[in-house]
């Protein structure tokens, strides 16, 4: 996910080029007749998707489109969108790049359009358009559920996942009596982004279950981030942290630790990305892993999920044509998207394609749960993750994740906090 503040540009630069292994580049010149044009393309690197996963990736496309050379460059953090501002800024804007935000890139005109006919095989075509074009590939969704320690919850006597606000509150005090750790939450240094997932969960069952637009009608200014709706999703995560259901001492943790802390039983209940659901099935702890959404005050669904991730081209690229045959080739390669469920639990919308039969009971749980709440039109927006128009302007979310941290630890009250994410956002847009 892209939510972590960046580094100086200098740093991150330098930092990329090193792990890369390659020099940055956007819009370089076409190789002479008979050379292969040399695309750049921008990518990322977590603890389930390595290098060796994307250097395989890479040349399984590659293979099907002949004339490309591909040079990887991987963002210094997870915040990719970013980076490739860094990027823009010194000319060195990539050809291709994998699950880049669009606002802003898009509006300016650096990015190359996909075409309904290049769009033909997604399940939602025109998922996250930015002025009726959409720009970015939308081949898999991503959620955001709980995870959570079976043995725990047998051990504090709760026999079935809560189905309502209340009965997730009450259920905190049973384990927290057991002497067990309700919730894991973590997101320190370069991961703050990592401590949004409580609130994007709240966001989805007291803002966007109501009100679907929301963010377009904060654009519009007719709601804002102080009203009753916002504030209170926001004083949900502050109270479940005030009570001691969320263990302050581990905000600290990044990313690895927190999903470690989780798998080495240090808390209950974890709430956590989709993508979670593969590294349970492959490293698998010693207890049984459930699965949930996080639930609203009267038990109807409103499961927190973003479609797109895929690829962008960037309009300046020495053979448009080309790489945006090579990003599809690569989003629609068997392998290749068999590949990303297995590591990062995704859940792909390609006509006709089907999961791999091996995939473990979390995934599959993961999935149940996402198709049933399509089933219940229960799907709504994933608070900071959104992209298309009515989205967070470039740069908030990062800000929200570092208010979230206040948030959690006590710093910052919810209607502060409120008042925090009005000032970004005006700060955003003038």
């Amino acid at each position: 996910m892209t939510r972590n503040p960046i580094l100086t540009r200098t740093a991150a630069l330098a930092g990329a080029l090193l792990l890369a292994g390659c020099t940055a580049g956007g819009s370089g010149t076409s190789a002479s007749k008979g050379d292969k044009v040399t695309l750049t393309f921008l990518t990322f690197e977590t603890p389930n998707l390595d290098a060796k996963y994307w250097d395989a990736a890479i040349a399984r496309a590659s293979a099907k489109v002949p004339g490309v050379k591909i040079k990887k460059l991987v963002s210094p953090s997870a915040d990719r969108t970013g980076y490739a501002k860094q990027l823009d800024s010194t000319g060195q804007f990539p050809d291709v790049m994998i699950g880049l935000n669009p606002a802003g890139f898009a509006e300016a005109g650096k990015l190359a359009p996909w075409t309904d006919k290049e769009l033909a095989t997604y399940g939602d075509p025109h998922a996250n358009p930015y002025g009726g074009k959409v720009y970015q590939l939308p081949y898999a969704a991503q959620t955001t559920l709980v995870y959570y320690n079976k043995k725990d919850f047998a051990a504090a006597g709760i026999d079935t996942p809560p189905r309502t606000y209340r009965e997730l509150v009450d259920d905190s005090v049973k384990l927290k009596k057991k002497g067990i750790n309700p919730f894991v939450v973590g997101g320190g240094g370069k991961d703050s982004w990592a401590d949004m997932f409580p609130l994007i969960c709240t966001v989805a069952t007291d803002v966007y279950k109501k009100t679907p637009d929301w963010l377009s009608q904060r654009a519009d200014g007719k709601v804002k981030f102080t009203d009753k709706a916002f504030v209170t999703a926001a004083q949900k995560v502050a109270g479940l942290a005030g009570k001691g259901y969320i263990d302050r001492a581990g905000l600290s943790r990044s990313y690895a630790d927190t999903e470690q802390a989780f798998r080495d039983g240090m808390g209950a209940m974890y709430p956590m990305g989709s993508w979670f659901s593969a590294s349970a099935d492959t490293k698998k702890p010693s207890f049984d892993t459930g699965v949930f959404a996080w639930p609203t005050d009267q038990g109807s669904p409103a499961l927190p999920s973003v479609l797109g991730g895929g690829m962008t081209v960037s309009s300046k690229a020495p053979d448009v044509p080309l790489a945006k045959k090579w990003a599809k080739a690569f989003m629609e390669d068997q392998k290749n998207l068999d590949a990303s469920v297995k590591a990062d639990g995704l859940i792909i919308d390609i006509k006709g394609y089907t999961p791999p039969t091996t995939m473990g009971p979390v995934y599959k749980e993961t999935l149940k749960a996402y198709r049933q709440a399509q089933k219940d039109d229960g799907i709504v927006n994933s608070f900071s993750q959104e992209t298309g128009d009515g989205s967070l302007p470039p740069g908030v979310a990062d800000k929200a994740a570092i208010g979230m941290q206040k948030l959690l630890s006590g710093g910052m009250t919810a209607k502060e906090f409120g008042v925090y994410m009005d000032e970004q956002w005006d700060k955003a847009t003038r």
